[in-house]
C-alpha cells in the first residue's frame, strides 16, 4: 500500500503550518550556521550573518517570484492579484539568487565589507540551502521529471519505498529530480568545503566555484523535468543545446515541454558556467583577486582597534 507524505505538518487553528515551509525554514537555518562558523574564523560577528539572512530570505523570495512572473507573464496580466499569490506555486531558483546576491551587495557595501569575500563564504551555504530545499519539492510532489517506470526506481535507482511511493503521482511514477539535485548539491557541498582550505584559492573564486558546479548539474537536471520556464528558440539553437545535453539519452530520456524549445534554466546555466570561468581568468590577469580566501577580512568601516585584532587572529 502506498504512502503518501501529507503536504500539512500540522495546524494551529486557523493557521496551518506546511512541510515546505518548515524545510525551507531548516535550510535558512543550516545555511546560517555554516556562514557564522567560518565568520568566526574571520573575526566577523554572527550577528552580521543574521542580519543578512533576515534581508536575503525576503529578497530572495521577491527576486524568484518576479523572475517566474516575467517569464510566463501572459498567465498573471489579466489577473495581477495572482502574482503576490505565491502559495499557489511559482518561484525559480535562479531568480532568488538574483535578489539575495543584489540585496547582500548592498548590504555589504553599508557594512565596509569587499563583496567577494563575504560571498565565498556565504558561497557553501547556498548550495546547502539548496541542497536541503529540494526536499519541500518532493513533499509538494512538484518540481519532479518525466515519466517513468516502478522498476526503474525500486530496481535501478534502489530507492526506498518512501520515496518511490511519493514519486507515484495521478496514477504515474515521475523521475525525482529533487533527489538528484540535492545529491549532486551535496557533493558540491563537500567539493566547496575542500576548495576553501586550499592555498590557491583567491578571493571570490569560491564564490565561482559554487555557481559552475550548481549549473552544471541544474543544465543536465533540468533537462529531465517537465515544468521548465521556456521559450521559442531558431531551430540550430535549439539543436546545440540539445546536443549538449545529448550525453544524459545514454541513461535517461528527456522531459516533455508544454511550450517553446529552449528551456531558460539551462541556457542561463551555460551563461553562468562561461561567465564565472571568464570572471575567475579576468581578475586574476588583471591582479583583482589578489587577496586569498584565507588572508584577513577587514570592513572598511572598522575602527584601528578592529582592524589589528582581525589582522593577528586568523
Amino acid at each position: 500500500m502506498a504512502y503518501l507524505l501529507d503536504p500539512i505538518a500540522f495546524s494551529l487553528g486557523f493557521i496551518t503550518v506546511r512541510w515546505y515551509g518548515i524545510i525551507l525554514g531548516s535550510a535558512a537555518l543550516v545555511g546560517l550556521w555554516l556562514a557564522v562558523t567560518e565568520g568566526k574564523r574571520f573575526k566577523i560577528s554572527p550577528d552580521f550573518f543574521m542580519d543578512l539572512l533576515l534581508i536575503g530570505v525576503p529578497s530572495a523570495i521577491i527576486g524568484a517570484r518576479l523572475y517566474y512572473v516575467a517569464f510566463k507573464w501572459d498567465a498573471y496580466k489579466d489577473n495581477l492579484l495572482e502574482i503576490f499569490q505565491i502559495w499557489h506555486g511559482g518561484i525559480a531558483i535562479y531568480g532568488a539568487l538574483i535578489g539575495a546576491i543584489v540585496a547582500g551587495y548592498i548590504y555589504f557595501k553599508r557594512k565596509g565589507y569587499n563583496f567577494w569575500r563575504i560571498v565565498d563564504i556565504c558561497a557553501p551555504s547556498l548550495i546547502a540551502g539548496q541542497m536541503i530545499g529540494r526536499w519541500g519539492n518532493f513533499v509538494n510532489q512538484e518540481a519532479h521529471g518525466g515519466p517513468v517506470t516502478e522498476s526503474f526506481l525500486r530496481s535501478s535507482l534502489h530507492l526506498p519505498n518512501w520515496i518511490v511511493d511519493q514519486m507515484y503521482i495521478n496514477g504515474q511514477y515521475y523521475h525525482p529530480t529533487f533527489l538528484y539535485e540535492s545529491l549532486w548539491n551535496l557533493v558540491g557541498l563537500l567539493l566547496l568545503f575542500w576548495l576553501r582550505r586550499r592555498p590557491f584559492m583567491r578571493a571570490g573564486e569560491l564564490f565561482s566555484a559554487y555557481f559552475i558546479w550548481y549549473s552544471i548539474g541544474r543544465f543536465f537536471i533540468e533537462g529531465l523535468r517537465t515544468d521548465s520556464l521556456a521559450f521559442s528558440a531558431p531551430e540550430w539553437f535549439a539543436s546545440l543545446m540539445n546536443g549538449l545535453w545529448s550525453p544524459m539519452t545514454l541513461l535517461f530520456e528527456a522531459g516533455s515541454m508544454d511550450y517553446g524549445n529552449v528551456r531558460i534554466s539551462q541556457l542561463l546555466a551555460i551563461l553562468i558556467i562561461i561567465a564565472a570561468v571568464v570572471l575567475i581568468v579576468v581578475r586574476r590577469k588583471k591582479g583583482w583577486s589578489a587577496e586569498r580566501y584565507s588572508d584577513p577580512i577587514v570592513s572598511s568601516k572598522a575602527t584601528a582597534a578592529d582592524t589589528a585584532e582581525a589582522g593577528g587572529g586568523i
